[in-house]
C-alpha cells in the first residue's frame, strides 16, 4: 500500500485497517461490542502462543514503546515472544507513531509480565470500549496487576520536561460527557454494574513507588498527582487549561483513565505513571506550540531511567502479589 498525502500534499505512510467487528450486542452508540467468548477467543489464542503466564501487565506509553528499538523497557524483557497486534483475532491495531503495535509477553526479572507497545486512542476513531479490550485480555491471561505509563503535559506549575508524575487520582473529563468504556450491557463475570473509584489507584503500590525513587534517588523528579484524559487528537487551549487547572488536574493526557476505569471494574490492582513530556501553554502570549516530536524526544531521553524504575517497581508489587 503506497503513502497518500493530504489536501496540503504531506505525505503520510497508509493506516492499518482493523479486523472486522464482531455482529453483537451493540452498545447504543452504533458500535458493535465483542462477546465474552470472543474476549476468551482472544486469550485463548494468545495463551497457545507463549508459555508465559504474566501476573503483571504493563500499557507503553506514546515514547515508552519501543518506535526505537534499543533500550525501552519492552524491549529489555527477557524471554520475549512478541506477538504483532494484526495477529491476535479480532484485536485493534495502534495507528499512532511511538507505539510499536505487539503484546510482548516475557520476564522482568523473575516475574512474568505482558507489556502492550502500542495503546489505542479514542482519536483514533475507536470506541472507548475498543481502546479498552486489551484490558479485558490481560484479564482472562491471568493479570492481578495493572502498571499504566503514558505521556502527559504538566500543567502544575511545579513540574519539569523529564518529571515523573505517580497518579493518585482522575478526573474523567470524557465520563462528564457522557462517554465511559462500561456504557452498554454489564457482564458480571468481569464486574458489577456500578464500581466504585474512590481507591482506582492503589495506594500501597503508591508508596512503594515513592520509596523505591528515593532508593535510586529520582525523589526530586518523582511527583505525585491528578491526570485527566482528553479526547483530542489536538492539543488543548489556553481557556481549556486555565479550566483544568482551576479544578486540580496536574497533568493532562489523551488515554489511561478508561484502561483504569475497565481495569478497576475487573478488580485488577492499578499503579498509574505519567512522563511529563511538555509544559502546558496557559499564557497567551507565549510563542511555544505542542507537539507529538516533543513528546517522542522525551521518551527517548528518559527511557534508560523509566526502564530502571519500572524494573524495580515490577519486582516489588509481584512480591505482594506472590504473597496473597
Amino acid at each position: 500500500m503506497s503513502a497518500k498525502a493530504n489536501m496540503n500534499g504531506t505525505k503520510y505512510p497508509p493506516v492499518k485497517e482493523t479486523l472486522p467487528e464482531v455482529e453483537t450486542e451493540s452498545n447504543g452508540n452504533g458500535h458493535k461490542m465483542y462477546s465474552y467468548e470472543m474476549l476468551v477467543e482472544m486469550s485463548d489464542y494468545l495463551l497457545t502462543k507463549t508459555k508465559i503466564r504474566p501476573i503483571i501487565g504493563i500499557i507503553c506509553g506514546s515514547g515508552m514503546g519501543s518506535y526505537w528499538k534499543d533500550g525501552s523497557l519492552a524491549e529489555t524483557i527477557t524471554d520475549a515472544e512478541k506477538i504483532p497486534y494484526e495477529e491476535i483475532p479480532n484485536f485493534p491495531v495502534s495507528t499512532v507513531e511511538g507505539h510499536h503495535g505487539r503484546l510482548v509477553f516475557g520476564r522482568l526479572g523473575d516475574v512474568p509480565v505482558v507489556a502492550m507497545q502500542g495503546r489505542f486512542h479514542y482519536y483514533e476513531g475507536y470506541p472507548l470500549w475498543k481502546c479498552c479490550l486489551p484490558i479485558r485480555v490481560m484479564k482472562l491471561l491471568g493479570i492481578k496487576t495493572l502498571i499504566a505509563t503514558n505521556a502527559a503535559g504538566g500543567l502544575n506549575p511545579n513540574y519539569k520536561i523529564g518529571d515523573l508524575m505517580i497518579v493518585n487520582d482522575h478526573i474523567n473529563m470524557m465520563g462528564f460527557a457522557g462517554n465511559n468504556p462500561l456504557h452498554g450491557p454489564n457482564d458480571e463475570r468481569f464486574g458489577p454494574r456500578f464500581p466504585p473509584m474512590n481507591k482506582a489507584y492503589n495506594y500501597e503500590y503508591r508508596q512503594i513507588a515513592k520509596k523505591v525513587a528515593k532508593e535510586l534517588k529520582l525523589d526530586n523528579i518523582v511527583k505525585e498527582g491528578v491526570y485527566t484524559c482528553l479526547g483530542g487528537p489536538n492539543f488543548e487551549t489556553v481557556a481549556e487549561l486555565r479550566m483544568l487547572k482551576m479544578v486540580g488536574v496536574d497533568a493532562v493526557g489523551m488515554s489511561t483513565v478508561h484502561e483504569v476505569i475497565t481495569a478497576r471494574h475487573c478488580d485488577i490492582k492499578v499503579f498509574g505513571l505519567s512522563l511529563i513530556t511538555n509544559e502546558c501553554i496557559t499564557n497567551y502570549d507565549a510563542d511555544t506550540e505542542a507537539n507529538h516530536e516533543e513528546v517522542l524526544d522525551v521518551g527517548r531521553m528518559r527511557q534508560e531511567l523509566l526502564r530502571e524504575y519500572i524494573a524495580r517497581l515490577v519486582s516489588e508489587f509481584a512480591k505482594i502479589e506472590r504473597t496473597k
